[in-house]
């Protein structure tokens, strides 16, 4: 192999570390789809069964993933992610002309809601709402705009070189290493006014608390640092937290859908 190639394999390694949009990992989608079966009433899981079959709600929650390398879906890209300056209204904000989170969970309800709709558009869209639901609750993805909500602050986890993001979306929750079943199984136990108190509120409400905790989450490092067990230890709650109150929120909307 010649030094060019190798030096644009380097270069290309290089790129999709630094420059690459992450998700929730498997793991934490699903654990927000399991938690969100666990909250819905009877009557929304047999609409749902019918749409889906035997596809759970975890099965499909990493769909919104799966599909990105698929260029007819790379217009959905824009979905999974909603920038606009801290501590500001995402009302008043200049709006991202492909889309963002709060367009695609909306368009999701909408056509989830149509009796018109397709049933094919239909599966589609409840997939891309599962999953959509999950990244609403993931601190960095209601980020900053200029670094890519943390996907370009470079740091080690445990001595590997990864980013920000990719720290909150996978790395933290992999290093815990339980499945989503027990993630989902071992869940805060919750009141039912704790309940209640999470379901209020609508998706701009929830984009700004989400967008509250990315501040505090920038704060938690910066490029070149080198994280492990006490970054974990402080910040792993909050990742729990967010995974449980995004499947019971997920569990309300489909409850409002079906």
């Amino acid at each position: 192999m010649n030094k060019s190639l190798i030096s644009i394999i380097i270069a290309l390694l290089i790129s999709s570390n630094t420059f690459s949009i992450n998700f929730w990992g498997p793991t934490g989608h699903r654990t927000v789809g399991e938690i969100a079966n666990n909250h819905i009433k009877r009557s929304t899981k047999r609409k749902i069964a019918k749409l889906l079959g035997n596809e759970s709600l975890a099965f499909i929650s990493t769909y919104g993933d799966e599909i990105k390398s698929d260029k007819k879906y790379w217009k959905y890209s824009a979905w999974h992610y909603v920038n606009f300056p801290f501590n500001t209204d995402y009302e008043e904000s200049t709006k991202n002309p492909k889309g963002d989170l709060v367009v695609g969970i909306k368009t999701c309800i909408t056509i989830l809601k149509n009796k018109k709709s397709s049933k094919k558009d239909k599966i589609f869209h409840l997939k891309m709402l599962v999953h959509l639901i999950g990244d609403l609750h993931q601190p960095l993805h209601v980020g900053r705009k200029e670094d890519k909500g943390g996907n370009t602050i470079q740091v080690q986890w445990f001595g590997v070189g990864t980013n920000l993001h990719h720290v909150w979306d996978e790395d933290m929750i992999n290093k815990w290493d339980m499945s989503y079943l027990e993630l989902a199984k071992n869940a805060k136990k919750l009141t039912k006014k704790e309940k209640r108190f999470y379901k209020k509120g609508t998706v701009i409400d929830w984009v700004k608390e989400t967008q509250q905790l990315a501040i505090k989450v920038y704060k938690t490092a910066k490029n070149g640092d080198k994280l492990s067990y006490r970054y974990s230890y402080k910040n792993l709650g909050l990742v729990r937290s967010q995974l449980q109150i995004g499947g019971i929120r997920l569990a309300k909307i489909l409850d409002d859908i079906f």
